[in-house]
């Protein structure tokens, strides 16, 4: 059965942040006539209905994460666009393509049937899951396949603490659907609403540096592919194929069902805390061995580093008894005020500003990130401001240290904000025992070319950890079994539904990320994280880039098995086929 994802734009492509309606701004003479009033008003009464049923019909068309109720894809028509070209956008809003080929089979038998008639066609159908990796690494104008209807839980172990599920199954309907057995995942990316085919194929980690990425926690899998059909995948049967497959960004088959290895449930007690560069420094070594989970979030243009542990809640001590300081609203009234005065700052040259009469409504029913993105909106290239907000942060979070208790997929998921540009690399720091402390070096060259270069760079810059991955396409692929790599992540936010001001916002991050590329990532061996890469249309870069990852991954050898199980690449798109070009010879 073949079910089409029809969809104008994407939600976050409409609409700010959960839902708010741009602003559209009325311009009229000071002595209409009655006529061009109402003409006036049936204009704008039609460009608001017209918004309205652009964002409804994209709510219910592609599975984000503000509407996962909405798993299902369902069909919606959109009059403008001709009855059969949809167009899909990833989370971010950063990526976006049209295609007459979208797939969405109901069982492994129909996944079958849709790549066999690709390969005997020759039709592209690239793998694509929730759509949430910032750079859109599963889109394709050519076609796709996406298995969202395949997602029920086929199997549960609780001896050994296994399970079998369909690889369309979301991450929080997984650890949802397995809670009452007593297991949970190993470990959790930031999000929630990732495809497991999808975490797992390019490479997701969470944090801890005793946890490995998400990768390692896949003992089995069903791979089906153009040229041999239906293949099983173990450490014991085929490990070779297995291991490149676990992490093969799509490329040689699609990830139909997986085993995956689980750990007991257990409820995880967060502690939130200020620190300095300096204190971290004192207890690096401390913080990353006697925590289970840990990662450290750095404000640019302050020495702020809010830091963020995770542990099992002892068995002996129970759960710490602790009351904070401030109220939530007291933690947020900082951030308040500023935007307060921001928006009297910018009032005289920002038409779209909300009337003071109900900016203290509104404000007081927005989230730090929401009010964080609004207040990056006014002004998002100014250094000045983004400093100031930034600032505002800190503030906050000093104001939120303290503790919270709850289970593990409960706990380890992070407020990512609104639509953002994204880079994130990953490299080799030693090992738990004698870290080489390149991780906190990494940050301080990387603080002191934000301030040097004059970034408007957002908060946060967010570091974190893992232990190594067999699998070598893995960005922590590595045969010494103790080796521990840090995650580095930089952001930019793109608060606006401005085409003008979005390209410029996105101009000035490649800016940053190439800043960072020329002058860290080489000194430490780093490599982005294959959610994130981006392709660039230069050649010379292009070709530096393919040279560089020939040097980090077994490209010939991933060459050779996209040949033997995809000879006519229906499985790729242009950034696989730039990334990892391959010749008549392999």
């Amino acid at each position: 059965m073949l079910r089409a994802l029809i969809a104008k734009r994407s939600l976050h492509s409409l609409f700010p942040r959960h839902g708010s309606k741009p602003n559209i701004t009325r311009h009229l003479s000071t002595s209409p006539s009655p006529s061009s009033s109402q003409a006036e008003l049936r204009k704008y009464l039609g460009y608001g209905a017209l918004v309205i049923f652009c964002g409804v019909s994209t709510y219910y068309s592609f599975p984000f994460p503000e509407n996962a109720k909405h798993k299902k894809a369902q069909i919606f028509r959109y009059a403008p666009l001709p009855e059969d070209l949809h167009t899909v956008s990833n989370w971010s809003g950063t990526h976006e393509v049209q295609t007459r080929v979208f797939h969405q089979p109901e069982n492994i038998g129909e996944l079958e049937r849709v790549v066999k008639e690709a390969n005997e066609k020759k039709t592209r159908i690239r793998p694509v899951g929730s759509g949430l990796s910032p750079n859109g690494i599963g889109l394709s104008r050519a076609g796709m396949v996406n298995l969202a209807l395949m997602d029920k839980v086929l199997e549960v172990d609780k001896e050994k603490k296994r399970v079998r599920v369909q690889a369309g199954i979301r991450v929080q309907e997984l650890v949802d659907g397995i809670k009452d057995y007593g297991i949970t995942l190993q470990n959790f990316a930031s999000i929630r609403e990732q495809q497991i085919g999808g975490i797992i194929q390019v490479g997701a980690h969470g944090t801890g540096a005793r946890l490995p990425p998400i990768d390692e926690q896949i003992v089995s899998m069903k791979l089906v592919t153009p040229a041999k059909g239906t293949i099983e995948l173990s450490k014991e049967k085929d490990p070779e194929l297995f291991y490149l497959a676990r992490c093969g960004l799509g490329g040689l088959g699609v990830v139909a069902e997986v085993t995956i290895q689980c750990v007991e449930r257990l409820e995880l007690v967060e502690h939130t805390f200020i620190s300095t560069m300096e204190d971290i420094k004192k207890n690096h070594k401390k913080l990353l061995s006697e925590n289970k989970h840990v990662k450290y979030l750095y404000i640019p243009y302050t020495d702020a580093v809010v830091v963020v542990t995770c542990n099992p809640v002892s068995k002996w001590k129970g759960a710490p008894k602790f009351n904070p300081k401030y109220t939530s609203d007291e933690a947020l009234q900082h951030v308040r005020d500023l935007y307060k005065e921001s928006l009297r700052k910018y009032r005289a040259r920002d038409i779209t500003a909300p009337s003071e009469g109900n900016v203290e409504q509104d404000i007081n029913d927005l989230t730090f990130t929401e009010l964080r993105d609004k207040l990056l909106a006014l002004d998002p290239l100014n250094k000045d401001h983004v400093i100031q907000v930034n600032q505002a942060e800190a503030e906050f979070w000093r104001k939120s240290e303290g503790y919270r208790v709850g289970w593990s997929d409960e706990i380890l998921g992070f407020d990512c904000g609104g639509q953002q540009w994204v880079s994130e690399t990953c490299f080799p720091v030693g090992t738990l025992s004698k870290p080489n402390m390149k991780d906190l070096q990494y940050i301080e060259d990387l603080k002191k070319l934000i301030e040097k270069e004059k970034v408007p760079a957002p908060s946060p810059i967010e570091q974190r950890w893992s232990a190594c991955s067999k699998s070598p396409m893995s960005p922590a692929s590595s045969s010494s079994d103790d080796e521990i790599f840090s995650w580095v992540g930089i952001i930019m936010y793109l608060p606006t539904t401005d085409a003008r001001q979005r390209k410029e916002i996105t101009e000035e991050f490649f800016h940053y990320r190439h800043l960072t590329q020329s002058k860290l990532w080489g000194r430490y061996s780093a490599y982005e994280h294959w959610a994130k890469i981006e392709v660039l249309k230069d050649k010379d870069e292009l070709a530096a880039l393919q040279e560089r990852l020939r040097k980090r991954f077994p490209v010939d050898a991933y060459n050779k098995a996209r040949k033997e199980l995809d000879p006519n690449k229906i499985l790729s798109n242009n950034k696989i086929d730039k990334l990892f070009p391959m010749s008549d010879t392999v």
